[in-house]
């Protein structure tokens, strides 16, 4: 009997979305459009850490962002109405991310003419983000403390990619038994150029600190050639 052939699909899916991916960061770089990539599990407080931080920079810098989910609108709704800008709700149709070519999509629905910054708040989760290339200049996420210190120990790849891991609500780590400093050594573990910033987006604590880590690389990012 012939033996069964066996197809890897899903590394040839991986490739071609590397290459789209690519391609999609040479076209933003191009319009001088900085994408930032932001994941984390749902409930961890993505879109008030967005509001929080887009108020503090939006005289700064043109921002508009997408939201992404299964269904319903939201954070798209409370975004607009809490900041005033641009912002524009992605249905993934039961996909557990985003991928470039739906990036790209999202990115044809905005108006994106002198757009320094634009924001993506991916589906939430902490498996199905990190494993696709949305095409971004860098890539972020939060970790809520009701979450625990051990995350980054139970989903490497996702603490692996991120250039800067937000540690939200701060406010109650003396309710939970969350170590700051042990959850520090584990992301060092996954990712030690990664940079940590514990925060507060309730009260707006530590946000500034987010805001101003976005304004330098946007900045940096539009000096280079």
């Amino acid at each position: 009997m012939d033996d069964v052939r066996i197809i890897e699909i899903k590394k040839s899916v991986f490739e071609d979305n590397d290459r789209d991916a690519d391609a999609l960061r040479r076209e933003l770089k191009g319009k001088g459009v900085y994408l930032l990539n932001l994941m984390s599990s749902p409930g961890s407080g993505k879109t008030t850490t967005l509001i929080q931080t887009i108020n503090l920079l939006k005289d700064k810098l043109k921002i508009a962002v997408m939201e992404a989910d299964i269904d319903g609108d939201v954070d798209a709704r409370k975004i607009r109405e809490a900041t005033g800008i641009e912002s524009i709700q992605l249905h993934t149709g039961g996909m557990c991310h985003l991928d470039a070519e739906m990036t790209r999509q999202g990115l044809d629905g905005l108006t994106l003419r002198d757009t320094d910054l634009v924001i993506l708040e991916n589906v939430g989760n902490l498996v199905c983000p990190a494993e696709f290339d949305t095409g971004a200049a860098r890539n972020a996420m939060i970790l809520s403390v009701p979450e625990g210190h051990d995350k980054p120990l139970k989903y490497p790849l996702m603490f692996s990619i991120c250039d800067v891991v937000i540690i939200n609500k701060m406010d109650v780590a003396p309710y939970f038994d969350f170590d700051l400093e042990q959850c520090k050594e584990y992301i060092r573990m996954r990712n030690p150029r990664a940079k940590v910033l514990p925060i507060c987006a309730k009260t707006g604590e530590g946000v500034d600190a987010f805001a101003q880590w976005i304004l330098d690389e946007v900045t940096a990012w539009k000096r280079q050639s």
